[in-house]
């Protein structure tokens, strides 16, 4: 499990991208788990942006505030078209990433570490660093390619969690699907929140 990287006192920022695969409800779900436990650099593709209104109806940064309720000071928003952002540069002080939910075209991105985007360059960035990567993909079926270069990031470090969720836990809605998955993210985080029941088998 990874854990928070800690200076002077303070906890390090994560950065949380979201791009254009389905699933924008992971992605509202795990910044709002986020948003009291640790600071947040938050990049949103245009795709994601996209996404977003078209799954949820949120459309801009104050539409995300507005569903998201919480202390959104410690939360830094860049855009993705800016490379010479903070989270672009190894000399960042980070915990790690999660691209959530993540395209099969960023997923092919950070394998070949093309870096065009923000989001992809501060994926390459986490790699080079030895910094947690996870990457959250949502598609099926999965061609060759698409496990071939998921296959690529997880030797190169980073953590692949399918948005697959689970149902041993008797789900009643879309919000228990959401909180498995989420939940297993969290959990690679290393930050204490719980969404979902775990397993037990007594």
């Amino acid at each position: 499990m990874t854990t928070n990287r800690i200076e002077n006192g303070d906890l390090l920022p994560w950065v949380v991208a979201v791009t254009g695969a389905s699933g924008a409800r992971y992605a509202v779900r795990l910044i709002e788990s986020l948003l009291a436990e640790v600071p947040i650099h938050l990049i949103v593709s245009g795709h994601g942006w996209r996404l977003l209104e078209h799954e949820t109806g949120i459309k801009d940064l104050d539409a995300l505030k507005t569903r998201v309720p919480g202390p959104w000071d410690r939360v830094t928003v860049f855009p993705d078209d800016d490379r010479g952002a903070t989270p672009a540069s190894g000399s960042a002080r980070l915990s790690g990433m999660v691209v959530c939910p993540c395209s099969m075209g960023t997923v092919s991105a950070i394998a070949h570490g093309s870096s065009r985007s923000l989001v992809e360059r501060a994926a390459d960035v986490m790699l080079k660093e030895r910094r947690p990567l996870i990457v959250v993909p949502r598609e099926t079926p999965l061609s060759l390619i698409h496990l071939r270069n998921l296959t690529t990031i997880a030797e190169a470090g980073g953590i692949v969690i399918p948005a697959a969720p689970g149902f041993y836990n008797d789900p009643q809605g879309i919000d228990d699907l959401v909180n498995f998955v989420v939940q297993r993210i969290v959990d690679q985080m290393g930050v204490n929140v719980e969404l979902a029941p775990r397993w037990n088998a007594e």
